[in-house]
């Protein structure tokens, strides 16, 4: 059973990224911020309730849309804000922009624009840990288009092979780019396409917190055990454009009537819903917590904006001496 408290902190944790990237969709026009974005709204479910089963010395590594799973393990956002507006005091010194977050201080890794290009990566950490003997857990975030990749068949095969403390999440949001994955996969989960390689897997509601919660946990805590690694496919819809802060169904690659039936999922509502109506929370401390969250955001756009641009590259910032 999830605890009120677990409760609270998902609800606030979801809606933190969502107010986060609410705040990047008001400021990107200002074109002050010129890295490229890819949003996670309608997605926050997934890192929120990951990641809440996360100790700090678990290790995760992300992709393009990034911004949840950074938050979710604790990244530092303004050094989040930094990086988007392409100043010296940001997470990647300016340099990186959004695809490329880091902050080692809560092991999240880093992030990179490569599809499925941090998942031979997380494998590596993985069978790395487990040659120091690390009791830890290492994440893999991707993208249902990943797994058509060689990188991704390849690695989870491995991972089965050497018993890797790993978790793969795949955020399944049906597209990529402007492709239905109908059109790129045969009709059968990418859930039951990785039980081919002997690795255990699920799928589940991607826009149910408390749902992600749980299957999470429960793969989480097989793989801490030493009961090898497993894939978890969750379910989910990105509301904006694949690269940017707008709508773009007009484009025609999905209709107004699918994207509406994803909205009325929005994980965010569904559990204010549900919390409201099993007093896990009342009103006023939804109030409350939009205000601390709306106050941390102010704080760190404003630091952002003032901070310096980044310097001159040095062969420092490409390779470790």
């Amino acid at each position: 059973m999830i605890t009120k408290k677990i409760l609270q902190s998902l609800f606030y944790q979801m809606l933190r990224i969502r107010m986060v990237e609410e705040r990047i969709v008001e400021l990107y026009p200002q074109q002050q911020m010129r890295c490229p974005v890819h949003l996670c709204i309608g997605q926050e479910a997934v890192a929120a309730g990951v990641s809440a089963n996360l100790k700090n010395e678990d290790l995760v590594l992300s992709n393009h849309r990034s911004h949840g799973h950074y938050l979710a393990k604790g990244g530092n956002l303004e050094k989040l804000f930094a990086e988007l507006y392409g100043k010296e005091t940001g997470c990647s010194r300016g340099r990186g922009g959004s695809m490329h977050l880091i902050d080692l201080s809560v092991n999240f890794l880093g992030s990179t624009p490569i599809v499925g290009g941090t998942i031979p990566v997380a494998t590596g950490v993985a069978w790395a840990e487990k040659m120091k003997n690390n009791k830890t857990v290492t994440v893999a975030f991707l993208g249902d288009a990943a797994v058509e990749e060689g990188a991704f068949h390849e690695s989870v095969n491995f991972a089965v092979l050497k018993n890797l403390p790993i978790v793969f999440v795949c955020e399944n949001n049906l597209y990529s780019v402007y492709t239905p994955i109908a059109e790129r996969q045969p009709k059968r989960s990418i859930a039951s396409l990785a039980k081919g390689y002997g690795i255990r897997s699920f799928r589940a509601d991607g826009n149910d917190c408390g749902k992600v919660y749980e299957v999470s946990k429960e793969m989480i805590d097989a793989v801490r055990a030493g009961r090898g690694p497993a894939l978890i496919e969750f379910l989910t819809y990105r509301w904006r454009e694949h690269c940017g802060p707008n709508y773009d169904n007009h484009i025609g690659y999905r209709d107004e009537a699918e994207f509406k039936l994803w909205q009325k999922k929005c994980p965010i509502d569904r559990f204010k819903k549900y919390a409201l109506l099993n007093k896990v929370i009342k009103p006023a401390e939804i109030t409350g917590m939009e205000t601390q969250i709306q106050k941390e955001i102010d704080t760190a756009v404003t630091l952002a904006q003032a901070a310096p641009f980044a310097k001159g590259v040095s062969l420092n910032d490409v390779y470790a001496l």
